[in-house]
């Protein structure tokens, strides 16, 4: 069993970078071989995420101070030179000498001690460059130091100075401009928060907002949200915390929570979740309608599935039939819902603080795919939908083209759709047309876009 931090943190991003895996998968993987003590596991994702989230921003390092670009090095060097670099960057705790001693000992571990003088030299060029920068951001938490000048084009110089590529520096501009820009490129940066979700079938907010203070962990309640908690600070392994087995809480971002409050529930109703893994909509649907009625979660893949069933047990929940199904396979549900949640698949761009990938596996042509999965979805589920019943349409997404354009398009084409826009007692506030945008260094959550659609009677 592998017990430095630093060690397993290379191994999981060799993963990542060689083959292409998902970063939490890789991570976890390996996370699960090693021996770590609670604080290294803490150092040894902080250091995988963050090498992943700030990719671009290491390599345009590598280029600037080595003799080859970032993409001609050795891959296990150019590896092991984002973790120097991102200790030296980003982790101010870390004293210098320590972010290269222990480079510089990875590489002698793993097999490429010749490069040991090449990744000590470069370092510590790094190191003594920075009192020299041009360019300073004071907050060096969420940008990087630059020994060099950067290019006048805005978009490339937020791309590199905050990790990101180019395409969505250019949406976020002309969406936002400047300066918000820059603050939804730091709020991405940072580590995420996380949120519950009280179970009221089992518990009270106050009950365990109680026990988790008493624990030494602190809690914030969430605005607006009458059973939402988030949790400050460290706080150790979920299934650790008090009420986990009992199924008081789940773990669900706020503005997750506002999409099954817009949905509305009642009990004694038929409710299909579209695409319901891992299940948070899912059983908080059924704690909304007091595990009375009739819920089914649909979902593609098998394994996902079976999270939901693993919520639903702990969460002690009973109205709730998860099945295995491609729902654009699926017959025999016209007009059998009183209301339906399509929280359809996107490309998580309100959500890139919590994939630390997800910026670099999108591109313009993929998110134009996912727009026409996302139109194929909706129009299947709308027939699903009794005469005076409700869709609520919902992404962890800020694209227009995954999110209003699906929209617009499917109203044009069905007169008998309208949207309905949230009560006036409802905290968020929608955009003119209806629907609901959140842009997380605004309200301080998840990227979310929500809309509810009513069908006429006939």
């Amino acid at each position: 069993m592998n017990n430095n931090p630093r060690q397993v943190a290379f191994l999981a991003l060799r993963d990542i970078n060689r083959r292409g895996g998902l970063a939490d998968v890789a991570l976890d993987q390996w996370l699960r071989q090693s021996d770590l003590s609670d604080i290294n596991r803490r150092l040894t994702t902080e250091l995988v995420y963050g090498c992943v989230r700030r990719r671009r921003s290491l390599d345009t390092l590598i280029d600037y101070l080595a003799p080859k670009k970032s993409h001609q090095q050795h891959p296990d060097i150019r590896t092991i030179l984002h973790l120097g670099f991102y200790q030296v960057c980003y982790l101010n705790q870390i004293p210098n000498s320590a972010a290269v001693d222990t480079s510089v000992e990875l590489v002698k571990q793993n097999d490429l001690t010749h490069f040991s003088g090449f990744v000590n030299g470069i370092l510590r060029h790094y190191i003594r460059e920075q009192g020299n920068c041009l360019v300073e951001i004071p907050d060096s938490i969420n940008s990087i130091f630059t020994p060099f000048e950067l290019p006048k084009n805005p978009i490339e110089k937020l791309g590199i100075l905050y990790s990101f590529p180019d395409w969505l520096i250019q949406f976020w501009l002309e969406s936002l401009g400047l300066e918000e820009t820059e603050q939804l490129c730091t709020w991405f940066n940072q580590s995420p928060s996380i949120d519950l979700r009280i179970n009221p079938l089992q518990t009270t907010l106050e009950t365990v907002e109680s026990e988790l203070q008493n624990r030494g962990i602190s809690v914030n309640r969430i605005s607006g949200l009458p059973l939402g908690l988030r949790l400050m600070g460290s706080i150790g392994a979920i299934q650790k915390l008090p009420g986990y087995d009992q199924g008081w809480w789940s773990i669900q971002d706020s503005s997750a929570q506002w999409v099954s409050y817009l949905l509305d529930p009642q009990p004694g109703e038929t409710i299909i979740d579209a695409c319901a893994a891992p299940g948070g909509k899912t059983t908080h649907i059924a704690e909304l309608i007091q595990d009375q009625g009739k819920i089914l979660a649909f979902d593609s893949i098998k394994s996902r599935l079976k999270k939901v069933q693993q919520n639903l047990t702990r969460l002690q929940l009973n109205c709730i039939d998860p099945q295995h199904e491609d729902i654009r396979k699926l017959q025999g549900y016209f007009e059998s819902a009183d209301r339906v949640l399509l929280d359809a698949p996107c490309s998580g761009l309100g959500t890139l603080h919590r994939r630390a990938d997800g910026r670099w596996r999108h591109d313009p042509k993929n998110i134009q795919d996912l727009s026409q999965l996302q139109a194929e979805l909706l129009e299947i589920t709308q027939t699903w939908v009794k005469p005076g019943g409700c869709l609520v349409y919902s992404t962890c997404t800020l694209h227009p083209q995954e999110n209003e354009s699906v929209i617009q398009t499917f109203l044009t084409q069905h007169s008998n759709w309208k949207i309905q826009p949230p009560p006036a007692n409802f905290t968020l506030s929608p955009e003119p047309e209806g629907w609901i945008k959140i842009w997380p260094h605004r309200q301080n959550m998840d990227g979310f876009f929500m809309v509810k659609l009513i069908k006429e009677l006939t």
